[in-house]
């Protein structure tokens, strides 16, 4: 099973996808991670967003090679990808869908309120969930980059609501 967590910066989606990761011993992961590891240490003031999805599109091949190999060994995979827009989802839909994978959408619908606190919190403690500081345009610009799962995305999903 492919478990797809989705919500907006601050919605809980690593803590959530630890949680589903003892409940199903499946593997996490959780683009944070992979970015912090393989690229921010190489990434320039004049980096942008184009910089970033190059290089989670090239971490996401690496990540469905192994899923598939998860999957032949009866491995959950928790994809704690973001996966802020339609199009970012339904190729992982795809993808299970091409190789006759079972998938779960879990959307964490959470207040921005209520994530904005929760950043700011991360960003000041720097807990077990952090992995780089979240500035106040970093969390407004996802504010509007993210496209909220639809009903049909959603049939047999699950809705976190805090």
């Amino acid at each position: 099973m492919i478990h797809l967590i989705v919500g907006n910066t601050g919605s809980g989606k690593t803590t959530y996808a630890t949680d589903l990761k003892r409940k199903t011993n499946g593997i996490i992961f959780s683009i944070d991670q992979w970015n912090k590891t393989l690229f921010l240490d190489d990434k320039e003031p004049d980096d942008g967003l184009e910089w970033f999805l190059e290089r989670i599109e090239r971490a996401e091949i690496l990540m469905m090679s192994l899923v598939k190999q998860l999957e032949n060994a009866k491995t959950d995979s928790i994809l704690d990808l973001g996966l802020s827009k339609f199009e970012h989802r339904e190729k992982f839909r795809t993808f299970a869908r091409l190789h006759s994978f079972e998938i779960q959408m879990h959307f964490l619908d959470i207040p921005k309120e209520t994530r904005l606190e929760r950043v700011m919190k991360r960003n000041k403690e720097k807990g077990a969930t952090f992995e780089f500081e979240v500035s106040q345009e970093n969390f407004d610009f996802m504010e509007n980059w993210f496209e909220k799962p639809n009903a049909s995305e959603m049939a047999n999903g699950i809705i976190i609501k805090d």
